[in-house]
């Protein structure tokens, strides 16, 4: 297990300066590639999009977080949706079960797959013999637009049958009481049943929700925003994600690279990790995404007035950025972008 000071960023402070947090939570991002396209999808995942995380880069991450977070180490597996490659995952669950990596602490799945009763049964016992200890079912208007209700449905009993009703998991729970409709809406309609949505159930304006919800009413000038950084949200962040292609993002800042397990191991990027020594990085830390607008304009970018908040003006000013070329090396992937 790692030890605060073993970070090269945490080395340079005083002991009354915050630190760099352990990492101990991981989300292995198995694939961008989804049968939805939700409106509000952090990572702009969708059925266009690709992507598969190989095996050995999952079994080296995780045993990267066991490196630094020892027995507090927590992995999640996500996507995309990660049951599209149901001989993959399994795969993956397998071989790290015969290591004893420990518990894998949840599995995400939209359900889109869930249409056979029996076959439910099955991958949801192999789960179970597999460490995995609660299913997590992601089910709102926005995932209704794309997926079946019954299919949830029948899901959400067959795995509360199976795993027992406190490994089982729905985002959000409410949803399930009736079939929305939504595909069937008029856009009028589903635009009000969305927004109605974000009041109750707030999310991060980031990826394809910076730009899709024009329905909610920006409400933060630029110079509300500058008084925010980002340095908490980087030092504070105990959780990562790590996409297909072995990319590290920090806490929820899809999108952002800080380095990347197929050319360093997960404990060496957590140890060399120093966010003032990034230009990119370094500006938000200090000044938040408000700090590279002037960058931004000079380049030719079209600041608007108001804005959803900080995460907003920081997609905004990255989605502009990776058009025109600029820090790529932290700015990306494609996936998260087009």
């Amino acid at each position: 297990m790692s030890k605060l000071n073993d970070n090269a960023y945490n080395q340079t402070l005083s002991k009354d300066k915050p630190k760099l947090k352990l990492w101990t939570s991981m989300g292995l991002l198995l694939t961008y590639k989804c049968p939805a396209e939700c409106a509000f999808c952090y990572y702009k995942c969708g059925p266009a999009k690709n992507g598969l995380i190989s095996i050995p880069a999952a079994i080296n991450a995780w045993q990267g977080l066991i490196a630094i977070a020892g027995k507090s180490a927590k992995i999640h597996i996500t996507g995309g949706e990660p049951f599209l490659y149901w001989e993959h995952l399994a795969q993956l669950l397998e071989i790290a079960a015969k290591q004893k990596l420990g518990d894998v602490d949840m599995i995400e799945t939209n359900g889109y797959w869930a249409d056979n009763k029996s076959d439910i049964i099955e991958k949801l016992k192999f789960l179970d013999s597999h460490n995995v200890k609660k299913l997590k079912i992601s089910y709102d208007p926005f995932h209704a637009e794309f997926i079946d209700y019954h299919k949830v449905k029948l899901l959400y009993e067959t795995a509360r049958q199976v795993l027992g009703t406190q490994r089982v998991l729905v985002r959000w729970q409410e949803y399930l009481e009736k079939d929305l409709s939504v595909k069937d809406l008029p856009e009028n309609e589903k635009a009000a049943l969305f927004a109605n949505s974000l009041k109750n159930h707030p999310c991060r304006f980031t990826g394809r929700a910076a730009e899709k919800f024009a329905q909610v009413p920006a409400n933060k000038e630029v110079e509300e925003i500058a008084k925010l950084t980002c340095q908490n949200a980087y030092l504070s962040a105990k959780g990562i994600h790590i996409d297909p292609y072995g990319n590290v993002f920090s806490g929820v800042c899809s999108g952002i690279i800080i380095g990347n397990i197929n050319e360093k191991p997960l404990e060496e990027i957590w140890r060399d990790f120093n966010p003032t020594k990034r230009e990119f990085l370094s500006v938000l830390c200090a000044k938040g995404p408000a700090g590279l607008l002037e960058k931004a304009i000079k380049d030719g970018y079209k600041k608007s007035r108001l804005y959803l908040g900080k995460c907003q003006l920081c997609t905004a000013l990255r989605q502009f950025f990776f058009d025109n070329g600029k820090f790529r090396q932290i700015i990306g992937p494609k996936d998260c972008y087009v």
